[in-house]
């Protein structure tokens, strides 16, 4: 093909693609902006503590293997003493799928959840606030998250606190699982909802959704390079068009849309790349081999021979003046301990209630090197600072409801992954855990889309200019191809 028809070709690739996709484009530049402060709707641990009472010291509780009974979930992989509507309840759960719920005053099976249960339960979680119900439902707008399929349907319940939440109660456990504020409700639509294509979730393209957003980012993507190729060609480094412009283009409109794409196309490109990455394509982020074992890493599965009982734990708690608002079983290091969820943070306790010393770092790295067969621990690291791999962010943002301790332990293992964990010693607790595809999408989906180095966020409001000045000039050169593309189309009719 010679370089002319070549060229011919890209500018019409350029042109018609733009045609049908710049739209798209500058709704994926607004909404990005409004993700900036306002995000989807979840319900962080933080929010969750918050909506919790104290557990009881007395009246509390049946025996764990008595509960453990009446669930009949063997394969639970997660264990919890909890509150509903102020009552303690176990809550067994294999952290997928399956939950099950005990009241821990009876040790009868919560069986489905009703509208009156709901009231109750949201009632109390929003501090006395007046709630209405609203209905139950599958799934909505602000519920897509798979981690919620376990406590399908959900009960929606409206309070009137100062923030007007929703408040979605699990129709299988009575607990508050997620919370939607007004603001996020409101300002979600334009948000999260239009950023991330969901007005294709939960109808007949539903199953469809995920290759939807693949394929229109790749286009996306072939939009950004063949415009940037085209804009360049166009521009004269040297010498000028007869205009007296570097731009051929003598339509204004044309004109902006032709210098904000050599300007912010590489940036726009960036980030409709990085959106790409953040699907998974084709599982190209996904290693192959063994995956870590976490039960092994624990030291064995949860059992309730030797774990310790809650109300031994409950009243050893309140003769040293303190109280817990949740209980979580873990095995840590071989043993039966409690995580207590407090006022002052999260304690490890033994069986007696008593509080545990964080865990060496010789006990730490045996740990680790239990997560893959044969793997060794070459590298460790104590980390008192965030940096480039292990970061938090604000409540808000997608990754918001990580919790991120410190200080905290990084172990690199000698596998053909090159798995990286990063373990709390107070807990014990595997807080991060990736492989060198998982470190190569950090780079290309979250530094890429959001430049969430430690270092820039601690820069605001500078990175506040940043992101929005670049989104505004990436919103303005897609609207100005809308316009372009309106005009074009009308002028052929």
């Amino acid at each position: 093909m010679r370089a002319a028809t070549f060229k011919r070709w890209l500018y019409l690739l350029h042109r018609w693609a733009g045609i049908a996709l710049c739209l798209v484009m500058a709704l994926w530049f607004l909404s990005g902006m409004v993700m900036l402060y306002v995000g989807y709707p979840k319900l962080t641990p933080a929010e969750q503590m918050e909506g919790l009472p104290s557990l009881p010291a007395e009246g509390c509780c049946v025996p764990l293997a008595q509960a453990l009974a009446a669930a009949g979930q063997p394969a639970a992989s997660q264990w919890r003493l909890s509150s509903v509507a102020g009552q303690p309840r176990y809550v067994f759960s294999d952290g997928r799928k399956t939950a099950v719920a005990v009241d821990a005053s009876s040790g009868q099976r919560i069986g489905a959840v009703g509208e009156a249960q709901a009231l109750a339960a949201a009632s109390h979680f929003a501090h006395g606030a007046p709630a209405q119900f609203m209905g139950s439902v599958l799934e909505d707008a602000w519920t897509h998250s798979r981690a919620l399929d376990a406590h399908r349907p959900l009960l929606r319940v409206a309070v009137d606190d100062e923030q007007r939440r929703w408040l979605y109660v699990s129709g299988v456990t009575g607990e508050v699982v997620r919370d939607a504020s007004f603001t996020e409700r409101s300002w979600g639509w334009l948000g999260a909802w239009l950023h991330w294509l969901y007005i294709f979730r939960g109808g007949a393209l539903n199953n469809a959704w995920t290759d939807i957003v693949i394929w229109l980012s790749v286009a996306g993507g072939v939009l950004g390079l063949s415009g940037l190729v085209v804009g360049v060609w166009r521009w004269r480094f040297r010498g000028r068009y007869k205009s007296g412009s570097r731009s051929p283009y003598r339509e204004t409109m044309a004109r902006w849309h032709h210098l904000l794409g050599l300007l912010g196309g590489t940036l726009a490109l960036t980030w409709v790349l990085s959106g790409l990455f953040s699907m998974n394509p084709w599982k190209v982020f996904e290693a192959p081999g063994p995956r870590p074992d976490r039960t092994a890493f624990a030291g064995g599965r949860l059992s309730a021979e030797g774990a310790p009982e809650a109300a031994q734990v409950l009243a050893a708690l309140q003769a040293q003046g303190q109280s817990a608002r949740q209980l979580e079983w873990r095995r840590v290091d071989g043993e039966m301990r409690l995580l207590a969820y407090t006022s002052h943070g999260v304690l490890l306790l033994d069986a007696r209630g008593q509080r545990l010393e964080p865990l060496s770092e010789a006990a730490l790295r045996a740990a680790a090197e239990r997560l893959l067969p044969g793997a060794r621990v070459v590298h460790a690291e104590w980390l008192s600072t965030y940096d480039a791999y292990y970061y938090s962010r604000e409540a808000h943002t997608m990754t918001g409801q990580r919790e991120r301790p410190l200080p905290a332990l990084r172990l690199e293992l000698d596998d053909a992954q090159r798995h990286q964990v990063v373990l709390d010693p107070a807990t014990g607790a595997i807080v991060q855990l990736n492989n060198s595809h998982q470190r190569v999408e950090r780079w290309l989906f979250a530094f890429l889309h959001s430049f969430d180095l430690p270092v820039f966020l601690n820069t605001r409001p500078l990175w506040d200019g940043w992101m929005l000045s670049f989104s505004l000039a990436g919103l303005a050169l897609s609207l100005s191809g809308v316009v372009m593309g309106w005009r074009r189309l009308s002028r052929r009719q």
